[in-house]
């Protein structure tokens, strides 16, 4: 498989020197065309900035980010917008979906950004509203939904764009347990049926038994420790205490 992302020596500092605090202190990470990796790691530990950093959101303080092939610092910002969005979609802790839109006008907004058309978006949307339960909930908004079907609205928006990466933020973080169980049952299809590369951050141990590799977010480093599929929330437990995080 081909890398989809890869960081080498990643830091990310806040403040200026000699007081500066990194978040990330030489991190490296190979995402492969096709995964499903899980990144676990308590809250501020960096979790978010890594995604931001892999998309091109925020820049890194050293080190190398490679999107698609291409590394984002030899980019200009143009550059760097285009390839984000071809490539990257994001499903969020706090779903991001556009108030003023319908589910049906969420989900197709990626192909209005890209300027493909409403021919285009009659094609895509519907099948992907039936596929994620909310084909009913097409007219309401989003302040209409309840958390389940919000966050199952903005995975079908990452998918509308055909991107083949996925950056997942904490997106059971604000469902109730069986609500974000659908939404892990989804994300897993997306990988396997779709082919897409999943990249989840969370906390949450039984979210990440989910991925084929949990790596785990140790003082701004990713620890040797790697958890494999299949696992049980068990083994995950057990990694975390290991590692006192």
């Amino acid at each position: 498989m081909s890398a989809i992302a890869r960081v080498s020596g990643l830091v990310k500092a806040h403040g200026e020197p000699p007081g500066a605090f990194e978040v990330l202190r030489g991190l490296d990470l190979v995402l492969e065309a096709g995964s499903f990796v899980c990144v676990m790691g308590p809250s501020g530990s960096g979790k978010s900035t890594l995604l931001h950093l892999i998309s091109g959101l925020d820049e890194p303080s050293a080190g190398t980010v490679e999107l698609d092939g291409q590394d984002l610092a030899k980019l200009s910002l143009g550059a760097k917008t285009l390839l984000r969005r071809r490539t990257v979609g994001y499903v969020f802790q706090f779903f991001n979906l556009l108030p003023n839109l319908s589910v049906r006008e969420n989900v197709g907004l990626p192909l209005s950004i890209a300027g493909r058309g409403e021919d285009a978006a009659r094609a895509a949307v519907p099948p992907l509203l039936e596929r994620f339960g909310i084909a009913a909930r097409a007219g309401a908004f989003p302040h209409q939904l309840s958390g389940g079907e919000m966050q199952r609205t903005s995975i079908a928006r990452a998918l509308a764009g055909g991107q083949p990466l996925l950056l997942c933020d904490e997106p059971t973080g604000n469902l109730s347990q069986q609500a974000g169980l659908e939404v892990m049952h989804a994300l897993r299809e997306v990988c396997d049926r779709d082919r897409r590369t999943v990249l989840l951050v969370t906390h949450n141990p039984r979210d990440a038994t989910f991925a084929d590799e949990v790596r785990f977010l140790v003082d701004g480093r990713i620890a040797e420790m790697v958890l494999r599929r299949p696992m049980k929330i068990e083994d995950v437990h057990a990694a975390l205490a290991k590692l006192a995080i």
